[in-house]
């Protein structure tokens, strides 16, 4: 997955890499691609903040989890190629578009509103929003498919209006926008190949059976 992930990056002509881990996450960065390797912080939570920090905030980051074990260039530049360079993105699957991809696939997806969609294991930060986003960041990614956990840190109207089913992605994107005082915005219709991620055993044992 970390190869895959790397290969998609160099696919698009992305090549100042980054990539937090152990040792033997540095072995395969080495056999891979050159890349800043970061060590390891021993918890996720720090993981996260040596991966935003890792780059001067002069730039666009583009933040991926090395969980997916179907992204492809085909499908990061989808996203690269919609996204502002001024506002925080992150890829939604439609959740018809995910099933057809992945028939009987493990559990997947978050209904806000009466749809299901599936988040990406991708995240576009835009130049000078890390001061920001960095309080927040891993909250934010730790709750990223337990939407009433979202609710729940954009505050008690947007909460209580997730306990009624009122909460949509739009109710979440405005939110965003007001607590980073940044463009935030969800890129809908997005290859379902950025949404799936292995973080079970029944999730990845499924990716070793499907292609």
């Amino acid at each position: 997955m970390i190869a895959r992930t790397l290969d998609a990056l160099r696919a698009c002509g992305i090549d100042r890499i980054a990539v937090v881990g152990n040792d033997a996450v540095a072995a395969e960065c080495a056999s891979v691609a050159a890349v800043n390797m970061l060590g390891d912080t021993g918890t996720g939570v720090g993981n996260v903040l040596a991966a935003l920090d890792a780059w001067p905030d002069d730039e666009s980051l583009l933040y991926l989890t090395c969980d997916m074990p179907y992204v492809d260039a085909r499908a990061l530049q989808w996203f690269l190629d919609r996204v502002d360079a001024r506002t925080l993105a992150m890829p939604l699957a439609e959740y018809g578009d995910f099933v057809r991809r992945f028939p009987n696939a493990p559990p997947f997806g978050i209904s806000l509103a009466g749809e299901r969609v599936v988040n990406g294991g991708v995240f576009h930060l835009p130049a000078g929003s890390r001061a920001r986003v960095r309080a927040l960041a891993t909250t934010m990614f730790e709750a990223r498919k337990a939407p009433w956990k979202m609710a729940r840190v954009a505050g008690l109207p947007v909460l209580a209006g997730f306990l009624f089913g009122r909460v949509s992605v739009r109710t979440l994107e405005a939110r965003a926008r007001d607590v980073l005082a940044i463009p935030v915005a969800a890129t809908r219709g997005a290859p379902p190949e950025l949404a799936y991620d292995a973080d079970t055993a029944d999730e990845y044992r499924y990716a070793l059976e499907h292609r």
